[in-house]
């Protein structure tokens, strides 16, 4: 199932409408990395064609989310980034949910496509990202 189709039949939570309660790691797991990363790796990810799944902007907690394939855990463990998957859950904005403040969907193909792995890791290890990282002393 995409996660486009998940948000749309995901429970709210707590009433709220604009709010949905997504199950990661069925059919697709979740990269987390710092949002002053991550924009820069989503910026590459563009400017190189390679494939882009669902994006989550999560502003209040300066995070992006990288919705990847299942079974990718091995491939985070020296980056800067948390791997999520079976037993965890995302509070994630409905599909027509979007704000400047709160965050919001940067990428959210109509189709089932989920970011390219190779190219994510690649990304996260570009020398201007690396930079990044150095300059804020992580």
């Amino acid at each position: 199932m995409s996660l486009r189709e998940a948000l749309r039949s995901a429970p709210m939570v707590n009433d709220v409408p604009g709010l949905r309660l997504l199950r990661v790691g069925d059919g697709w797991d979740l990269v987390r990395t710092s949002a002053d990363i991550g924009f820069l790796a989503l910026a590459h990810l563009r400017a190189t064609g390679a494939a882009i799944g669902p994006v989550l902007y999560d502003g209040p907690n300066e995070r992006l989310y990288y919705a990847v394939g299942t079974g990718t855990a091995e491939r985070w463990g020296e980056l800067p980034v948390r791997h999520l998957s079976t037993n965890s859950w995302l509070v994630a904005p409905s599909l027509e949910q979007i704000d400047e403040w709160q965050g919001g969907w940067c990428e959210l193909p109509d189709d089932d496509t989920l970011t390219d792995t190779d190219a994510l890791h690649a990304a996260l290890q570009h020398p201007y990202v690396s930079a990044d990282l150095k300059e804020v002393g992580r």
